[in-house]
């Protein structure tokens, strides 16, 4: 059926729409394009803004799905309609298996040729005062190759996937280019998102020469954290770091509790750097799945995994942990990955509680924790969960100063001090709250988890952390 040209005159707020359109310069190829209002439209004059999709991205999860689009159009900031265009598939077939970035791809000619076609697309009210520029915007970032290693779909996550890439890394040795390579986990309903990500190493004996992605066999790198928040995240522990080193001293391992497990990179980076044991709570087993083949996750004496529902887990485990008896936590439930091995493992309250959550609506866009996990209940349930010097650590990525400062307000009920660590990338804070004021019993000299703690993490971030 064919579109009606005056669908696109008004500005109609959320509105998608997707449509195939022949290529000029290609007769026997077609281009896709999506047409995409932002969600809350400005008082002033509409902005209209287009982007070309990269050559053989095209089924790249960004660029092929409205809630792709979605984050796009709500990371350029004031554009009230984005116009997507790529190339569709030849014959229905996706991106080649493995994808390599375009050496010097030139786009103005079909920026020329379809700029007639950005005209016809753009809003009525944009042409008030003449015939307007419709800028093109470039979408960049640092994936130099990518392989898909395998999509799956969870009963809470939704769609995922696993995907390996070599990445620029900005540094040369020598004569030669650094190369690094990653794995990552990305879901469907937040496809510009991240959500975990792990250094990649050749095993021993790799032909150094054959060095890249698809090519040889790669094993997860645990004792580093490569995502931006995750480092800022462990250095908050050094608010306690002599009690822990108490702890250490006194032959206790201390206690943590992982909320939003993902790939499981901060519960592995945790045992085998800092010598933690790590309760982990993710909501969908499929992921669980995922981390243990993928990212080096283990199921050890030292790590516990629990499927469910965070704030519920929480509060369950809270009520145990302050002498209520909840015996079905201990309950073994192999068949879907959800365990507690004794329920009076649980007893111990923990050192740390590290918060990883991001709202599962794209239409909010990129935001962290959710709005359910902030509820007064469910900080109670946490600073329950706390030792007496005990710390909870929260990824934040606000999308307005009042969401934060809201924020900060709630935990100010429940907590007794407020920290923040800026990650420094415009997008995460760390908040840190305490359960009791801050101590130090021991020297910095004398104490050798700080020392440890140093070492594996940026010093940067723990001398930049800042009462509020």
């Amino acid at each position: 059926m064919a579109l009606d040209p005056a669908t696109f005159e008004t500005l109609t707020p959320s509105r998608f729409i997707a449509f195939t359109f022949p290529h000029p310069s290609q007769p026997d190829s077609l281009l896709r394009v999506a047409v995409l209002d932002a969600p809350i439209q400005p008082a002033d004059a509409p902005r209209v803004a287009a982007m070309f999709v990269p050559e053989h991205r095209e089924s790249d999860w960004i660029f092929s799905t409205e809630s792709g689009h979605l984050q796009l159009l709500l990371g350029s900031s004031g554009i009230s309609r984005l116009i997507l265009i790529g190339n569709w598939p030849i014959n229905g077939h996706c991106s080649p298996i493995i994808y390599h970035r375009a050496i010097n791809h030139d786009s103005n000619g079909l920026e020329v040729s379809l700029k007639p076609l950005l005209l016809a697309l753009s809003p009525k009210s944009l042409f008030e005062n003449g015939i307007p520029e419709i800028p093109i915007l470039s979408y960049e970032d640092n994936v130099i190759c990518r392989v898909v290693v395998e999509r799956c779909v969870g009963s809470f996550a939704g769609e995922m996937l696993v995907e390996d890439v070599e990445i620029e890394s900005g540094s040369d040795v020598g004569e030669c280019v650094k190369r690094e390579f990653r794995r990552r986990l990305r879901f469907k309903r937040m496809p510009n998102l991240v959500q975990t990500e792990i250094r990649l190493v050749p095993w021993a004996g790799t032909d150094s020469g054959r060095l890249g992605i698809g090519e040889v066999e790669f094993r997860p790198d645990i004792e580093v954290l490569v995502h931006p928040y995750l480092a800022p995240m462990v250095a908050s522990i050094s608010l306690i770091s002599s009690c822990i080193e108490e702890r250490n001293q006194n032959g206790f391992r201390p206690k943590a509790l992982c909320v939003g497990v993902g790939g499981g990179a901060l519960l592995a980076f945790l045992k085998t750097q800092l010598g933690f044991d790590v309760v982990g709570v993710e909501a969908d087993a499929e992921v669980l799945r995922v981390a243990r083949q993928y990212f080096g996750l283990d199921d050890t004496e030292s790590i516990q995994l629990i499927v469910g529902d965070a704030t519920n887990v929480m509060e369950k485990i809270a009520y145990n942990a302050n002498g209520h008896n909840l015996g079905y936590l201990g309950v073994h439930e192999a068949e879907n990955g959800s365990y507690l091995r004794d329920g009076n493992d649980l007893n111990n309250k923990f050192d740390i509680i590290m918060v990883d959550l991001d709202s599962s609506d794209a239409n909010d866009g990129t935001i962290s924790p959710p709005l359910e996990f902030v509820q007064n209940h469910a900080l109670l349930a946490a600073k329950m969960l706390l030792c007496d010097f005990g710390i909870l650590a929260i990824n934040v990525i606000a999308p307005s100063r009042s969401f934060y400062e809201k924020l900060i307000d709630e935990f100010r009920e429940v907590f007794h001090e407020l920290y923040e660590i800026d990650v420094g990338n415009e997008e995460n804070f760390v908040l840190v709250a305490t359960k009791s004021p801050t101590i130090s019993c021991i020297s910095n000299c004398e104490n050798s988890f700080l020392n440890r703690l140093r070492l594996v993490t940026l010093g940067a971030y723990m001398d930049s952390i800042r009462k509020i």
